[in-house]
């Protein structure tokens, strides 16, 4: 749990950073993969990828300790870290009621903490990681075309997506038995887990290039903490 909150510290603060860059990078036009990469030259943007590798190696001890639905509780935190280093970084005032959700995640969050079971011991079957894969490709989609979206709801939707995408990762992680070469270049969650990631960062670019970064966030953490927690509890023996 320590690692898992570990992430999420590590995770919401990249969030911000990422978004300062890729507000820093809309000038110039193109689609999101032009996104990406003006981002990708920004110093912030790197440090914010830094804090997502440390994140992403805190995540996987935890996933291998802790039920899925825990830590991707733990990770859902990174919603309040977004909204104190967002207030910091780009001066963004929140609301009492903003403010009032960062609480109920907070309690949601040290309730779920006590009252979490043992990790499962299933192994999830091959449907499941083929299924990983299929949801990791929809998401890579989605990050295509959803940069010429536009209205308030862009940066919820996209948030969303992303959110699944880092899902699919967290599920990936449980669904890969064999660190072997062999064993990994034939597990469909190999792919998933990459897929996946890859299509997590482009759908956040470009939610957090012109949406609000708390709203973004929040789209994030629902994706990436329901799925995945039904999934581990339903096939993985999750408790």
């Amino acid at each position: 749990m320590v690692c898992a909150l570990g992430a999420a510290v590590c995770f919401g603060t990249a969030t911000v950073l990422q978004a300062v860059a890729a507000r820093a990078a809309t000038e110039g036009g193109g689609g999101e993969a032009a996104l990406l990469l003006r981002a990708l030259r920004q110093w912030r943007y790197i440090a914010g990828l830094a804090l997502d590798g440390l994140g992403f190696l805190l995540q996987i001890v935890a996933l291998r300790s802790i039920p899925i639905y825990a830590v991707a509780a733990a990770l859902a935190s990174s919603l309040a870290v977004t909204g104190v280093v967002a207030a910091r970084l780009l001066h963004v005032r929140l609301s009492g009621v903003e403010w009032g959700a960062v609480g109920v995640v907070c309690a949601g969050l040290a309730m779920l903490g006590l009252a979490s079971g043992a990790e499962g011991d299933r192994a999830g079957s091959a449907a499941l990681k083929w299924a990983m894969l299929a949801v990791a490709v929809a998401v890579l989609v989605l990050g295509l075309v959803g940069g010429r979206w536009s209205g308030r709801g862009r940066a919820l939707v996209l948030g969303l997506g992303a959110g699944f995408g880092f899902g699919v990762v967290e599920v990936s992680v449980r669904l890969i038995d064999s660190l072997a070469p062999s064993g990994l270049l034939t597990n469909p969650a190999t792919y998933a887990l990459l897929i996946g990631g890859g299509a997590a960062f482009l759908l956040l670019t470009s939610a957090l290039q012109r949406g609000s970064v708390t709203t973004a966030t929040a789209g994030m953490v629902i994706g990436e903490t329901l799925c995945p927690a039904a999934i581990g509890v339903v096939w993985l023996g999750d408790r």
